[in-house]
């Protein structure tokens, strides 16, 4: 139990349905959803539907998603890959002779179809209890009506205002007055609401054919992108149900996405650190952190230098889960000194921190959903189709163009992705849906979570709360809640650690505890959402 003189908050505890997400309204639009009759699935969508209007900078309609969800007693899991494919005509050559040497992240290059219309649509048809358009209601009021801006996504359209300044249709939208809208103030994205609408009418075929579809093939072939209608067309269907992977880690079973996810970094990274006996300090004493570092560094390596689009590349799922592989790495990881240089299994290339957009809900039958909708990184590519109001992602940024490179783009291929829901299963039931936010930190956040959680024994909330901190660039990029003597202890192992302003990700967690009948959520501080249960 928390010490009630710190700050702080409880875990929420409820008994027929919950929602955990990033923004209060979002957790109130999934629990009126499960109110109404509709189901977990049902709640996911209209959930993340209302924050790509209300948390604008982290996810929308122009982006892509992913989604596990374990219908109640059937035992499976469910796995959908919402990512978008390149365009047609994507090549190496076509984008070196368009003058790129290298991805960008404002370059409508960088824009792929976004998948996640066609990831609802597809969810809906197959699991959900109501329309899709009945779901699309409350994101459809929020743009039309207005909505009120929060702390969190005030300060980080404040810290994009840069980006969103480079295209006029952006700023007009996204720069009311010149400026980003400070916290509490309205505003409204009407043609937003109208595409809304559109898919509510029409479903996904609304967003993917027609006036829509046109108006942001027009928007990016302005800029010099190679998007087509046909492309646009092409991925109607795009969304995809895929076999989960998963790997037995602690009397649990975890479930991630596959590639072109990198959720399997995440069952890497605790397949190493379960050979290691318990650590002198606890959860956030420095033989823990090292040791979570070195796995984590070992598994990054690994995934720049393997994980891609499967049905293009081939991807060593099974030799990289393997208990003798993971067993080889754990042995490189010494308890009193970094790695100076790590052993060659690829390039390591880490662009810039992302954002994204992590909920889970469940419903009073049991039926749990973990879903993650994302622009990438804040505000995506910073390119508004203006009369359809798409904000357009970049997740294509995770390409290369180096030929070789298992993310070298090429027609309708998928980019190397960073978002990954996960799913914690116990003797064949839904245990707790899970996610940790904030690109490329994601597998490292989630391990995280699960250790402090079924390793040291914190509630959710108490493991969302808990510092954090990532290696990234030869560094280690350390939240201010970590004490001092951690940071030295860090240095005199071999590491270097450096302050970092911007906090960690943002996760959300729900906990299914079957033996007294209720449901315990956590929701993370790092960003404005809450958890609602009844």
């Amino acid at each position: 139990m928390r010490d009630f003189h710190l700050p702080g908050r409880s875990p929420v505890i409820a008994g027929r349905g919950m929602a955990a997400t990033s923004m209060p309204a979002a957790s109130l639009a999934a629990v009126e959803v499960l109110k109404a009759g509709g189901n977990a699935l049902d709640g996911a969508i209209a959930a993340a539907a209302m924050l790509g209007v209300i948390e604008p900078q982290s996810t929308g309609i122009g982006g892509d998603c992913f989604c596990l969800y374990a219908p109640a007693g059937t035992g499976q899991v469910i796995a959908l890959n919402g990512s978008g494919r390149a365009p047609a005509a994507a090549t190496p050559e076509a984008l070196r002779g368009a003058g790129l040497s290298a991805m960008q992240p404002l370059s409508p290059h960088s824009v792929t179809i976004p998948g996640a219309v066609s990831a609802w649509q597809t969810l809906n048809a197959a699991f959900g209890r109501k329309e899709l358009g009945f779901l699309l209601q409350p994101a459809i009021r929020a743009a039309e009506e207005g909505f009120f801006v929060h702390a969190r996504v005030a300060h980080d359209w404040r810290e994009a205002q840069g980006k969103l300044g480079q295209h006029p249709a952006t700023a007009r939208h996204y720069l009311p007055g010149g400026r980003p809208p400070a916290m509490g103030e309205r505003m409204r994205f009407p043609a937003l609401a109208a595409t809304l609408r559109a898919i509510a009418k029409d479903g996904a075929r609304g967003f993917y054919e027609g006036p829509v579809a046109a108006d942001m093939v027009a928007t990016l072939r302005a800029l010099g992108g190679l998007h087509t209608e046909a492309d646009f067309a092409d991925s109607l269907l795009g969304a995809e149900f895929v076999e989960p992977i998963q790997r037995r880690w602690r009397g649990l079973d975890i479930f991630q996405c596959p590639p072109n996810g990198t959720g399997i970094i995440t069952l890497m990274i605790l397949g190493m650190l379960e050979r290691f006996p318990p650590p002198e300090g606890g959860a956030m004493g420095l033989t823990r952190l090292h040791r979570h570092i070195e796995a984590a560094r070992l598994a990054y390596r690994d995934r720049d230098a393997f994980v891609a689009d499967p049905a293009q590349v081939e991807v060593p799922v099974g030799h990289l889960l393997s208990d003798s592989y993971l067993q080889a790495l754990a042995a490189g990881i010494r308890e009193g000194r970094a790695m100076a240089e790590l052993p060659p299994a690829g390039e390591a290339l880490f662009p810039v921190h992302a954002d994204t957009v992590y909920l889970c809900v469940v419903d009073e039958e049991g039926n749990a959903c973990s879903f993650i909708n994302s622009l990438f990184e804040s505000f995506g590519s910073g390119i508004l189709a203006e009369d359809s109001g798409a904000l357009l992602h970049n997740r294509g940024y995770g390409f290369r163009l180096q030929e070789g490179h298992p993310n070298c783009i090429a027609p309708r291929k998928r980019p190397m992705h960073t978002i990954i829901p996960g799913m914690a299963m116990q003797d064949g039931q839904a245990l707790m849906p899970f996610g940790v936010m904030g690109g490329h930190f994601q597998p490292m956040g989630q391990s995280l979570l699960l250790s402090n959680m079924f390793e040291f024994g914190m509630d959710v909330q108490e493991a969302l709360d808990a510092p954090r901190l990532f290696p990234r660039d030869g560094q280690i990029q350390m939240e201010r809640g970590l004490p001092p003597a951690i940071t030295e202890g860090l240095a005199g192992l071999g590491h270097a650690p450096i302050p970092w302003d911007k906090p960690h990700g943002g996760g959300q967690a729900i906990v299914i505890d079957r033996a007294r009948g209720c449901l315990i959520g956590g929701s993370d501080p790092r960003k404005d959402g809450c958890v609602i249960g009844y």
